[in-house]
């Protein structure tokens, strides 16, 4: 059988087959860009068209209220929540993946004890997360720790706050031990932020179910919220009570529109919030979520592929030559 035949025999087998129908697609086209930016989901241009129109052109400020703009935030977080595994009230949508990123390591590391001075980050992460990580370990003082991905169980001890780790090597296709890396974090005293960019939407999570602290991943790439679409954050709910974001904005007032000048932060998954929410790119998003709509995030990803090989963090989605990964990138560490 040739791959054309084997293709279209794989391709009426697929119980997601008839989706294809709810995205803006030539017919001619095979889109393998998802990783970068999701395709346009068809319900997007009338819903933008009605908020634009109608919420915003004819109801104005009452679309706060009226129109739910206001809630959106929680409200699409929940939805989000699923597809991560996660309870509804633990994320909230809002701000790009690098602000969420630097909310959920500072807030981390404020949770840590004082004696817990190192940052640990995945060397191979990507660009972003090592530069914030890098300004997040001066800001606080702490020494920044880059290893080896796979090495990240023998440097967790008890001076680690907390580890930031990529749950997909953004080059190779890799993917790392969530469940195990957490346990390991958890079992040294630390906490663990996972950045999510390249597996929310595309395979199976677990928030939740692997005690995960903190995870934060952008909604533009398989999740189809359309270019620059607002990241999300997720805290886990018993840890809520004592994250003190270093971005005390008027959204997450206990009170916002007291407009006190003391902050008191709100409870719940709105603590995460900071500025007034990107209206229009959020109502996009959650337009584009209802493809979603009946299909679990395991209907999505082969459970054969999620078998990890005895004492290694790869698994069968790792593309890269056996025993290889991209050299370490070494990143500065600011003095103490």
């Amino acid at each position: 059988m040739n791959l054309s035949e084997k293709a279209r025999k794989l391709d009426e087998a697929d119980g997601l087959r008839a989706k294809r129908a709810e995205f803006v697609l030539d017919d001619d086209t095979v889109y393998l860009d998802g990783n970068s930016l999701g395709a346009l989901p068809a319900t997007v241009p009338g819903r933008m068209a009605d908020v634009v129109a109608r919420e915003w052109g004819r109801l104005r400020i009452r679309s706060w209220t009226e129109s739910g703009w206001w809630t959106a935030p929680e409200r699409i977080g929940d939805r989000i929540a699923p597809l991560v595994g996660a309870a509804s009230g633990q994320v909230v949508v809002g701000d790009s993946t690098s602000v969420n990123i630097f909310k959920a390591l500072v807030g981390a590391v404020r949770m840590a004890a004082a004696e817990r001075d190192e940052i640990v980050v995945d060397a191979t992460t990507f660009p972003t997360d090592g530069y914030i990580a890098e300004s997040a370990a001066w800001m606080t003082g702490r020494r920044l720790v880059a290893v080896d991905p796979r090495e990240l169980r023998t440097v967790l001890g008890p001076r680690t706050a907390v580890a930031l780790v990529n749950h997909v090597d953004y080059r190779s296709g890799r993917l790392y031990d969530l469940p195990g890396v957490t346990a390991a974090a958890h079992a040294a005293g630390a906490l663990v932020v996972w950045d999510l960019c390249h597996s929310a939407g595309a395979l199976p999570v677990g928030l939740d179910a692997h005690d995960v602290d903190l995870a934060v991943g952008c909604t533009y790439k398989y999740l189809n919220g359309g270019p620059g679409s607002p990241a999300f954050l997720y805290v886990r709910r018993d840890l809520q009570p004592c994250f003190d974001t270093p971005l005390p904005g008027w959204n997450s007032h206990r009170d916002p529109f007291g407009m006190s000048l003391r902050y008191e932060a709100a409870d719940g998954a709105p603590r995460g919030r900071v500025g007034t929410p990107d209206i229009l790119s959020m109502l996009a998003l959650e337009a584009a979520l209802e493809v979603w709509d009946g299909v679990p995030i395991e209907a999505c990803w082969s459970p054969q592929l999620l078998a990890t090989p005895r004492g290694g963090l790869g698994v069968g989605t790792d593309r890269a030559e056996p025993g290889k990964i991209p050299p370490v990138r070494r990143i500065p560490v600011a003095s103490s």
